[in-house]
């Protein structure tokens, strides 16, 4: 027989009315209170009905979270992060994976809207995605500025490209080189490449910019690209680049072309990923707050009150982590 609201609260020793508050995230509860219903509902397999509860508010207690690859390591930690935060807070995610194509992002937010959803978070790649965009529930982008209409949570990338250039010349690099990424899109991440290029001119000194398509910078094939610039290009004794998972594949491709990283070339990344520490040497990078980033997506929808939303665009400080991949002259 299925287990019902009522069986639920006689087995975690609390009234209905305390089930119904954990579920729905309403008044306060003690987290004691909150692990014991949830240990009744797990042991019980008790199933709310979202259909029915959504009746009563208009929407669930599900926020839709649109991303590009889960493949890629940066998106998995940032779920990760969205969903324990999500699940702490009464509500539930429901993961839709784009890989990178519009159609794709169009069609989960549409299919996201119809199944009324507390609210979305996305990082989209998609130009006109604003177009596609609702005021009947509160959407917040992940690291790009849609529009001033849209909520928007990223980190201070200009400060972040800012800090990796200059450990770079702090660590005594005279020539530095970067990648940039073409997607045909402007992304909160741009300014990393903007400050890089800046804080070389103020400093008079040399650089090089490469072009790397987006398609290239997030998948495995950064790697190979990597060493056809490396055989090419000689001098260079310092590299940023603004992403953790290509700059891993970068120290690999290093590795395979003969050259000690970071006796011959320093590396400094963007993200702190926890792969940073995995590969040797240890990554040296800008420390994204991706977890307190998630938090504040996920209080957005849940704060959502159509007649008083102000679409907030946060950005949040960053900080560099320094390991192996650099050698500090100090």
């Amino acid at each position: 027989m299925k287990a019902t609201l009522k069986d639920v609260a006689a087995e975690a020793g609390v009234t209905v009315t305390t089930v119904s508050r954990v579920l729905n995230n309403r008044g306060p509860i003690s987290e004691k209170t909150r692990r014991k219903v949830y240990d009744a509902i797990n042991k019980l397999d008790y199933r709310p009905n979202e259909a029915a509860r959504s009746l009563g508010k208009k929407r669930t207690n599900v926020i839709g979270v649109i991303v590009p690859s889960i493949a890629n390591p940066f998106f998995s930690e940032l779920v990760n992060h969205l969903e324990a935060y999500a699940f702490s807070k009464g509500y539930h995610i429901e993961l839709c994976n784009s890989y990178h194509e519009e159609y794709k992002e169009k069609e989960y937010l549409s299919l996201l809207q119809e199944n009324r959803v507390a609210g979305i978070i996305i990082s989209s790649r998609t130009e006109d995605i604003g177009k596609y965009l609702t005021d009947r529930l509160p959407v917040v982008s992940f690291e790009r500025i849609i529009n001033e209409t849209t909520a928007a949570v990223t980190c201070d990338n200009y400060e972040g490209g800012k800090l990796a250039t200059e450990h770079l010349l702090h660590c005594g690099c005279k020539h530095l080189a970067a990648f940039q990424i073409k997607s045909g899109v402007p992304m909160s991440a741009d300014k990393r490449i903007d400050a890089f290029r800046d804080t070389c001119k103020a400093n008079g000194i040399e650089f090089k910019i490469f072009q790397a398509t987006e398609s290239q910078f997030q998948s495995m094939r950064f790697q190979d690209f990597s060493m056809e610039i490396l055989k090419k290009q000689k001098g260079i004794d310092g590299f940023f680049i603004p992403g953790d998972v290509a700059a891993i594949q970068f120290i690999t491709a290093c590795q395979k072309c003969g050259i000690r990283v970071p006796d011959e070339i320093q590396v400094v990344g963007f993200d702190d990923i926890s792969m940073a520490t995995w590969v040797h040497p240890q990554l040296t990078t800008i420390h994204q707050p991706i977890e307190q980033m998630s938090k504040i997506a996920v209080n957005t929808i849940i704060d959502f009150d159509p007649n008083s939303f102000i679409p907030l665009q946060s950005v949040l400080p960053v900080s560099l982590i320094e390991r192996e991949s650099t050698r500090s002259l100090t």
